[in-house]
């Protein structure tokens, strides 16, 4: 039973809030180039840099949009051959923005986004049964912010991060013929971002944005167990009739830094580069306190310390645009992207691999006022092969994924 509940604080802490990887998908325009950030034609800058809102170019600008991904995630034992597949429905994040000028050097704005959130569904019977049947999750970040410009060439922009989350978990518990669900619905954390953007020049638009690490504060979990012998497995884990308990957690989320760089090859023409990195070492492990449940260490059995060990993880980002006439623009992009753990720390909750992604996409000027833009990219994620001593997980791992998304902007003065 306590390995079982070591995994679920993994997950709960893991992809809940922050993913086994960095999911790219909150501006159309960007996802089309890479998802590279150092562009300010509108308001979707504002979550990437708060800073490049002094560098839009008109006083008001609206965006809005979302997409949809699909992802399917291959196991494979090698010594038994048996193969499991993920059936995943589509993922629908999305993002909305709106950066205002109220005065000639100074603009404030709002970010909404969803950049964390799916569904993973493995078959109820398979291998790793114990590990994960099923896991939904949902994220919501909200983030107010002010630039201001400091000069022609230079912008300083802030803002507060304030998250939410949810997540609901199914796995099986053969000991006791049965399942345990984990379910969230009320984390929540704060944070912060800060970055400059400058433009030295007419050609050449910089970026450098941070973004802090959150603690999402879980404090009001609660795990479910369903057994076919339910008072026994009540009183042996202190349950309540209903067989559950109450858990309380402090999630740790990583920092991100990201360097954006474009360059107007000529009026048509600009060609973008970022590269981001991400502090995963920080997450190096999850406590939890349970309010009755003895699955913790012999010192305070209500407590429970899962081990983590995640690295450090760096992102290269390459995108391109052409402005084929004054209403339609063409985008493509490629990005490699780390996953921030080794093969054997390989769970498949969340499924991360080393990933080479390319993009591309159209934008389209209605008017002066009014744009539409489509995206889309195709993932080619590296095979793994998994050796995680800890959950007892071996095999091969392979994932596909495809994104695509719409978007709108609205520009009006």
């Amino acid at each position: 039973m306590k390995k079982i509940l070591v995994s679920t604080a993994l997950l709960a802490g893991v992809l809940s809030y922050a993913g086994g990887f960095r999911v790219s998908l909150q501006g159309v325009k960007q996802l089309a180039m890479a998802h590279t950030s150092a562009h300010t034609e509108d308001a979707s800058v504002a979550f990437f840099n708060p800073a490049g809102m002094s560098f839009i170019p008109s006083k008001l600008s609206i965006v809005a949009g979302g997409f949809g991904a699909s992802n399917k995630i291959t196991f494979q034992n090698l010594n038994t051959l048996q193969s499991s597949q993920t059936d995943n429905p589509l993922g629908t994040p999305i993002y909305a923005a709106i950066a205002y000028k109220p005065i000639e050097n100074l603009s404030i704005g709002f970010s909404f986004s969803t950049p964390f959130g799916s569904t993973i569904k493995w078959a109820n019977d398979w291998e790793g049964k114990e590990m994960v049947q099923k896991m939904e999750l949902k994220s919501y970040y909200f983030q107010p912010m002010i630039s201001v410009k400091m000069a022609d060439w230079l912008s300083f922009g802030a803002s507060y991060i304030y998250a939410k989350g949810k997540v609901d978990w199914d796995k099986a518990v053969t000991q006791f013929d049965g399942t345990i669900n984990i379910n969230d619905e009320k984390a929540s954390g704060h944070g912060y971002g800060f970055g400059f953007y400058f433009r030295p020049d007419s050609k050449v638009d910089v970026s450098i944005a941070y973004r802090s690490p959150v603690d999402m504060k879980a404090k009001n979990g609660t795990a479910t167990i369903k057994a076919s012998a339910q008072n026994t497995v009540n009183g042996l884990l202190g349950l309540n009739g209903a067989g559950q308990d109450a858990f309380t957690a402090t999630l740790p989320l990583v920092s991100e830094y990201t360097v954006g760089l474009t360059y107007k090859v000529n009026p048509k023409w600009l060609i973008s580069a970022d590269f981001n990195y991400h502090g995963w070492e920080r997450y190096s492990k999850l406590t939890l306190d349970f309010a009755n449940a003895p699955i913790g260490n012999q010192a305070d059995p209500t407590i429970l310390v899962a081990p983590k060990k995640f690295r450090n993880t760096k992102t290269f980002r390459l995108g391109t645009q052409y402005e084929f006439s004054p209403s339609v623009y063409g985008r493509l992009g490629a990005y490699y992207d780390e996953s921030p753990y080794s093969d054997d720390h390989f769970i498949p909750e969340t499924p991360s691999f080393d990933t080479f992604v390319i993009t591309g996409g159209l934008g389209f000027k209605v008017n002066k006022q009014f744009g539409v833009d489509v995206a889309g990219g195709y993932a080619m994620p590296k095979s793994r092969d998994v050796k995680n001593d800890y959950l007892g997980f071996y095999g091969q791992a392979k994932a596909q994924a495809f994104y695509f998304g719409l978007g709108l902007s609205y520009n009006p003065f």
